[in-house]
């Protein structure tokens, strides 16, 4: 049976990915790390659509914590799937800050630099011994780093995505021999936990934003999971090195 693994999974994109992959009959290892009811409620909806999901607890940002984690991911492949091999990567965990570039710290940059890019790579370095050949890694990008979607305040938090952009092409790159397909998926404004549930507690960011979208709102967790499902499936099987926008046409 094939496994994806996808981090950040117990709300907004991550779970939303994994309800998409799990509908296509794969199985869900999701990572999660301050949300543990999310986890639960993200597992519960694979197993309501009969598949099967187990949750870990991981930060990103905390790369000692890796080999640990990984030994767990062992254990789970074997013990529930019966394989020693994943299918599929999803890194889609993350976190947002924002300051102007006069008020940002070294400590904030860090923590986004870890969590963002840091992480994910060396996560990823970790786990490639488990992927199989003809697998896929999708990383999640933002429009932040683009330019349509530049907002002051964002640019440590908009540089950190734009080197995962970069990093995708070198992954797709150097894994291309093992058919190994590595896109990123750059969201536009989406209502995430991000930002401390950013749009919950101030609604009044989301008619600007929806207004300078050429959908006409802002996306949802299922918009861009189902971009991220597809990239992980034989439809994407042709697609490779790409950052692929899922923004409803946000800054057109």
């Amino acid at each position: 049976m094939s496994v994806v693994l996808i981090t950040g999974a117990s709300s907004g994109i991550g779970q939303s990915t994994a309800v998409e992959v799990a509908r296509q009959g794969t199985g869900v290892l999701l990572t999660y790390r301050g949300n543990p009811e999310g986890a639960e409620e993200t597992v519960a909806q694979v197993e309501a659509l009969g598949g099967t999901a187990v949750a870990l607890p991981l930060d990103t940002g905390r790369l000692e914590a890796f080999p640990a984690f990984v030994d767990q991911v062992d254990r789970v492949l074997r013990d529930t799937w019966q394989t020693d091999r994943l299918n599929g990567l999803v890194n889609n965990a993350g976190l947002s800050r924002s300051a102007p570039v006069t008020e940002t710290t070294e400590a904030v940059f860090d923590e986004l630099l870890d969590a963002l890019f840091k992480g994910p790579y060396f996560l990823t370095q970790a786990l490639l011994p488990r992927l199989t050949d003809g697998g896929a890694i999708v990383n999640v990008g933002s429009t932040a780093a683009h330019p349509g979607g530049i907002s002051p305040g964002f640019s440590a938090y908009g540089s950190v995505k734009g080197a995962v952009e970069v990093w995708t092409r070198y992954l797709a790159k150097e894994l291309g021999p093992r058919g190994i397909r590595v896109n990123s998926v750059a969201p536009g404004p989406t209502r995430t936990r991000l930002g401390d549930d950013g749009f919950a507690r101030y609604p009044e960011l989301i008619a600007p934003l929806a207004a300078n979208t050429a959908l006409g709102r802002i996306g949802e967790g299922a918009d861009v999971g189902r971009v991220i499902a597809f990239l992980l499936s034989e439809g994407g099987g042709w697609i490779t090195g790409q950052d692929v926008t899922a923004s409803g046409g946000f800054g057109l």
